[in-house]
């Protein structure tokens, strides 16, 4: 075995990380090591809320409407009243706000990848059938891509959720409120992958690789899935970065209209919506603070898509 070899083996897959393009233009990018150092904590914080949260906020049992509209221990105006137990105040049923905002950030979270999921499944795989079969399928499959695209993702939620609120009542809807806005969210933006993936299906499909892997009798399924696919990975990687923060605005702004999250399940859309008509009494933290949190979230996952897309792009990544 070589030195250089040797050395390979020896190197920590941290050190592999900082030789790679990845590894160099991430520690040299001060924006994306503070994004990511945001973004991770603000998840960490999301998925650990049960053991970080002082209170639950779904327990009817630990809210007082009598701490109602209590304002954060560090702004103590001449009319309010501050607890040291909760740091930042108290929403209009008496919920502690940190720990509606730790519980709503993790629901928050969860449908915006829950629907990134479901876009992704939906476009790659209309994208990989359009590209590999072409003709009248990738007419007829990108005619409707199309026609999804020329309606705007929250007027087609908006009239689905409110048809289905509408159909089913209140109360259920309230009760699987996280699916409905998970399936409408992700079928409303998979024509984003399916461009995506089409393209580069219509690249790859005529390079020599796949005709040796036709010529070895191997089945479209496997030749889109395992050969085609893996060249798309880039691109759908950014796609998935910056739609992931597309859909938690999509559910903040549905749970404010009163089509999303309800009130008893705090998301961060529910949270605004809930402290909306509290702001101009002096109540502001009630939607201030977790307006504050969303915009941090989603301006820190659109910042770690920029960089990913500078990288991954060789046009643009300059080393």
């Amino acid at each position: 075995m070589s030195n250089v070899e040797s050395n390979l083996h020896s190197q920590t897959r941290w050190q592999k990380f900082r030789a790679s393009n990845l590894g160099y233009s991430f520690l040299s990018n001060k924006v994306a090591m503070i994004s990511m150092a945001v973004f991770v904590a603000i998840v960490v914080m999301a998925v650990f809320a049960p053991l970080i949260a002082p209170f639950d906020p779904y327990d009817p049992r630990q809210q007082d409407i009598m701490n109602s509209e209590m304002a954060p221990i560090w702004w103590a105006g001449p009319r309010d009243f501050t607890d040291p137990q909760f740091i930042l105040g108290t929403d209009a049923q008496g919920r502690d706000l940190w720990s509606a905002i730790l519980y709503g950030t993790r629901l928050s979270l969860m449908i915006g990848v829950c629907a990134v999921a479901l876009q992704a499944f939906l476009g790659i795989s209309i994208g990989l059938i359009s590209g590999y079969v072409g003709g009248r399928t990738d007419s007829l499959l990108m005619r409707l891509a199309d026609i999804q695209l020329s309606f705007s993702t929250l007027m087609v939620a908006i009239i689905f959720l409110a048809v289905t609120q509408a159909l089913f009542g209140s109360e259920v809807f309230n009760r699987y409120a996280i699916f409905f806005l998970i399936a409408v969210i992700g079928v409303s933006e998979w024509p984003q992958y399916a461009r995506t993936v089409r393209a580069t299906v219509l690249a790859e499909k005529k390079k020599e690789y796949v005709d040796a892997a036709q010529v070895l009798g191997f089945g479209p399924i496997r030749i889109m899935v395992r050969h085609i696919l893996p060249n798309s990975v880039s691109p759908i990687f950014v796609i998935s970065t910056v739609q992931v923060a597309n859909a938690i605005i999509s559910e903040a702004s549905l749970s404010f209209l009163g089509l999303g999250m309800p009130v008893s399940q705090p998301s961060l859309g529910s949270l605004i919506s809930g402290g909306f008509e509290f702001i101009f009494s002096g109540s502001w933290w009630i939607t201030t603070i977790p307006g504050v949190v969303l915009v941090v979230l989603v301006l820190v996952i659109n910042l770690l898509g920029d960089w990913l897309r500078d990288v991954l792009n060789p046009k643009l990544y300059k080393g």
